[in-house]
């Protein structure tokens, strides 16, 4: 690619959740829902001295992709690292939720859910944990009608429930600058110790969790640059491929498999990772 080329190309990494929305949905058809005017935040976090965000940090977009009906469903890193609370996980659960309704009625609404958090929202505990389940088992639901893509492309990454989510999704797709992974560095440093996971190297990090290595194990599906023309492309995609034969989730024999393969006893390298997961997964 040229230097004009990268000139022309717009970031969507850049763009805030609310763009990311309006970039994939079809031109003209951007309709949020519970936004920022109906003030529907969390009641836990002032509370505790901490300053709400309107819309909890969730964009709820309604539009259509390829002409058919879908639902955008973004998450604001920039509010609480992206995490999950009561409200901003509920109103990615129940737009799911309507989606499958929508489709039980011959209404084939889809679904993106555009994964920028960490997880859970410590100060909501239980009660985002709880709004995440329900996340799961409602993609669960709706994947089964229609494919559900996720969408990782940093700077936040994605962990913790949400990582489940991800993993859950029908495709997952992801840029060179995301990172996909259950727990964080720091968490892992701060459980096991610096010597298994050094939070402060990011080569290693990115080595082991960026989106280019995910796609290597198989754990992303498609590999994008960091193109807001070349993610809506790819999202077009996989919409048009329908509903894979196996999902992730699904395929657990399979990674079992590859998991019994790892010496836990070894310092894993990339490398390493790469060849044992690369067999594949069967179902």
């Amino acid at each position: 690619m040229d230097a004009q080329e990268l000139l022309a190309r717009e970031s969507f990494i850049e763009l805030n959740a609310r763009n990311r929305a309006k970039k994939l949905l079809d031109e003209g058809t951007f309709s949020e829902l519970l936004d920022s005017f109906e003030r529907v935040s969390s009641p836990w976090l002032a509370r505790q001295g901490i300053v709400t965000q309107a819309d909890d940090g969730t964009v709820v977009a309604r539009g259509s992709i390829d002409g058919l009906p879908a639902v955008v469903l973004g998450i604001d890193g920039g509010f609480q690292g992206g995490s999950m609370g009561e409200v901003s996980a509920a109103k990615i659960a129940g737009s799911l939720e309507l989606a499958a309704e929508d489709n039980r009625n011959g209404i084939p609404t889809r679904a993106v859910i555009l994964f920028e958090t960490g997880g859970v929202r410590l100060q909501e505990a239980n009660l985002g944990l709880a709004a995440i389940a329900e996340i799961h088992a409602a993609i669960v639901d709706l994947r089964r009608y229609q494919p559900v893509i996720g969408i990782t492309a940093g700077p936040i990454g994605c962990y913790g429930g949400m990582s489940i989510a991800a993993g859950l999704c029908s495709y997952l797709i992801a840029t060179r600058e995301a990172r996909l992974g259950l727990n964080g560095p720091a968490v892992i440093e701060q459980e096991a110790g610096i010597t298994e996971f050094d939070s402060r190297d990011r080569p290693m990090i990115w080595s082991f969790t960026g989106g280019e290595q995910r796609y290597r194990t198989g754990l992303v599906d498609v590999y994008v640059g960091d193109d807001a023309d070349a993610v809506r492309t790819a999202v077009i995609e996989r919409f048009r491929a329908g509903r894979p034969e196996a999902c992730r989730s699904e395929r657990v024999a399979g990674f079992l498999q590859r998991l019994s393969e790892i010496d836990p006893s070894e310092q894993s390298s990339p490398e390493n990772v790469v060849a044992i997961y690369g067999k594949g997964f069967q179902s």
